[in-house]
């Protein structure tokens, strides 16, 4: 198959003018560089080409595409096209050039997955070093320091296995208490005379057409999922 195409892994390869991405409707790729990173069939039999893109094409792909190739579960650094949609051209980096620039734009986009929620939980940990739970725990403590109001009504949403606060109970939220390296933010409540501690994570806003809600939401979903 390789002979048949003219084309071979590693060739460098640019996407013809006007064609079209066949995975986001509207967008146009004419122009997009990459190398041949494999060469397939699709599934009548026809040859596939797969480009893994360039380091030029990636820092100038479009936020909205890459966001919608990560909600969806796509592939944003590759794509596979029909060997007459390209042409073979000079390549225009190395190797190391792609896998820095994939590296730094998946850290920019690395909550796309979650839509709009990511885009928010992006907006809170910009510029914070993810690796450093510490630091993004006190980047979350400042933010909701500013968005919540207190006091407020929670309920606990997660299994406890200790203490007399269980799954189901009703507290009031008093305000934000301190930092955690393993439970994360920690708040002071109350339930019912009694005054208790407990991670932030484990509590779900009651009314949800509070201003509280989704701060704390976010918060949880990327506690969750971090």
């Amino acid at each position: 198959m390789e002979k048949s195409i003219n084309l071979k892994k590693g060739d460098s390869v640019r996407v013809k003018k006007g064609i079209m991405c066949p995975d986001y409707k509207g967008l146009g790729i004419g122009g997009w560089q990459g190398r041949v990173s494999e060469i397939t069939e699709d599934e009548d039999g026809g040859p596939l080409i797969g480009i893994r893109w360039d380091s030029v094409t990636l820092r100038n792909m479009p936020e909205d595409f890459i966001d919608h190739s990560e909600s969806e579960g796509l592939a944003w650094t590759e794509m596979y096209l029909e060997p007459q949609e390209v042409e073979i051209v000079q390549p225009r980096d190395i190797e190391q050039d792609v896998a820095d620039m994939a590296a730094e734009i998946t850290k920019s986009h690395s909550w796309s997955w979650l839509g709009e929620q990511g885009k928010e939980i992006h907006k809170v940990l910009a510029g914070v070093d993810e690796k450093d739970e510490m630091t993004t725990f006190r980047a979350w403590k400042r933010h909701l320091e500013k968005k919540l109001v207190f006091p407020f009504e929670a309920e606990v949403s997660e299994y406890q296995e200790r203490g007399p606060l269980q799954a189901g109970d009703r507290v009031r939220v008093e305000r934000l208490s301190i930092v955690d390296d393993l439970y994360g933010i920690i708040v002071e409540l109350r339930y019912g005379r009694n005054k208790y501690a407990l991670p932030l994570c484990d509590l779900e806003v009651v009314d949800k057409d509070s201003p509280n809600y989704q701060p704390v939401d976010d918060y949880s979903v990327w506690f969750a999922n971090r």
